[in-house]
């Protein structure tokens, strides 16, 4: 990982923070790369049991880097290289170009391009990760909201799928997510316009999951509580409802609850969540092999 993505590690709680304050958190190639190897990274630590996914400074994310995007252009240099804030203007600008000819293939065993998989780990992770919006999350920004699992976004933040503006499509796993999350007549609508949306109309639309006016506070809160059940059952839960979302058949779906089930009843954690329950404790929950 670089210096582009921060992560701190507490009682379970992993804090996840876009680090390009100065830019407000806009994504370059080094910031693609550390958040697919920060999800990579989580995914192996079996003592994360929850993730809050945020931006430092004044945003969340407010999208591609100019600089980068002049670059892909042919009308400047990047100052997106290697390693973060290593390596020359020129390479990250030429590594960007190759990303975008090349958009097509596919990183080693995986459904994803490097700026898919910059969002789409937070979809894959076994653990829930709850993103706080605070800011602008434009374009490739909101997209990278969108693969959390839930949103708490603060009254005043802006959001927009920003992509029409260049005369683009979101393309980093936004269209499927878009319309698990809003449906397709609204996914349409604030892709075809690319109009600012506030944190109280998100949630009405389903961009984001509640309001708060601090929304990392919230989101690591919520993390607490969910750091605390049974990251067994949690990370079933998270599997069956991400096969539900995407639309599985109903027989394979209801077949996989059955399977999951099956394989909590009567195990260690699931025991424990009884035996705390009934004698008004704390559980003591062991991490997943």
């Amino acid at each position: 990982m670089t210096d582009r993505v921060t992560v701190h590690v507490h009682e379970g709680v992993a804090d996840v923070r876009l680090n390009r304050p100065d830019k407000l958190n806009a994504l370059d190639i080094a910031t693609f790369e550390a958040l697919a190897e920060t999800g990579d990274a989580l995914a192996a630590d079996p003592s994360v049991r929850a993730v809050v996914l945020s931006g430092e400074g004044r945003a969340f994310c407010a999208g591609l880097d100019f600089a980068n995007f002049a670059a892909m252009a042919g009308d400047g240099p990047s100052d997106g290289g290697p390693g973060g804030s290593g390596g020359s203007a020129a390479s990250g600008g030429q590594r960007f170009k190759r990303l975008l000819s090349d958009i097509t293939d596919r990183e080693p065993g995986r459904i994803t391009n490097l700026g898919q998989q910059a969002v789409h780990t937070w979809h894959e992770l076994p653990q829930p990760v709850i993103a706080a919006v605070h800011g602008h999350a434009l374009g490739g920004g909101l997209q990278i909201a969108l693969g959390a699992d839930i949103r708490i976004v603060a009254p005043d933040a802006k959001l927009s799928v920003l992509e029409i503006r260049w005369g683009l499509v979101p393309d980093m796993t936004g269209t499927a997510a878009l319309l698990r999350l809003v449906g397709e007549d609204v996914a349409k609508e604030l892709t075809f316009t690319g109009r600012m949306v506030g944190g109280d109309e998100a949630v009405r639309l389903g961009l984001a999951t509640r309001t708060a006016d601090d929304p990392r506070a919230a989101a690591t809160d919520l993390a607490r509580e969910i750091a605390g059940r049974s990251p067994d059952a949690i990370r079933a839960a998270k599997r069956l409802l991400n096969r539900a979302a995407e639309g599985g058949d109903l027989a394979g779906q209801y077949l996989e609850e059955s399977r999951e089930l099956g394989a909590l009843r009567g195990s260690p954690n699931q025991a424990e969540a009884v035996r705390a329950y009934f004698g008004k404790r704390e559980a003591a929950f062991t991490d997943p092999a």
